[in-house]
């Protein structure tokens, strides 16, 4: 099911870095950035990160909480964020219930194997719990600048 903008978030309750919970209700009255990536410590995830991380000041500036989302476990996120030195928070949704509400957990095809795995996606949503913006199947490079310009303009 993709999502739209002007569509509800999907509602979520997930572990986070730090020993954190984050939901949706939590980020209520802040705007949001779920950048949705297939494995902690791969070369696009982590570039993908890095950019994110790089912006870090100017989303905080924008009143914007980033988060990142895959379904690797809190010990391979907690490993990821310490070795880059990420400043934001990344969840993890083992179950991939959250990452089926979002429309992310899809099929995959690679040397003609097909699989399960995570479109890369980003997702920001507004104050009101709202989709804004929604950009599916992400290249990496000037990716973290256009989210950042979009949640600006919010």
């Amino acid at each position: 099911m993709a999502l739209n903008p002007g569509d509800p978030a999907p509602d979520f309750s997930l572990p986070a870095t730090g020993g954190e919970t984050l939901s949706l209700a939590g980020l209520k009255g802040r705007k949001a950035v779920l950048y949705f990536y297939p494995k902690d410590d791969t070369s696009g995830c982590t570039l993908e990160a890095q950019a994110f991380n790089a912006l870090t000041d100017a989303f905080a500036a924008a009143d914007t909480v980033v988060i990142g989302v895959s379904p690797d476990p809190m010990k391979s996120h907690d490993k990821f964020r310490e070795k880059y030195g990420l400043g934001f928070p990344l969840a993890s949704d083992e179950t991939k219930a959250m990452l089926e509400a979002y429309g992310v957990w899809v099929e995959k095809s690679m040397y003609g194997r097909k699989y399960m795995g995570v479109e890369r996606t980003t997702v920001l949503i507004d104050r009101d719990g709202t989709i804004a913006q929604v950009w599916p199947k992400v290249k990496v490079p000037g990716h973290a600048d256009a989210v950042l310009a979009a949640a600006k303009a919010l």
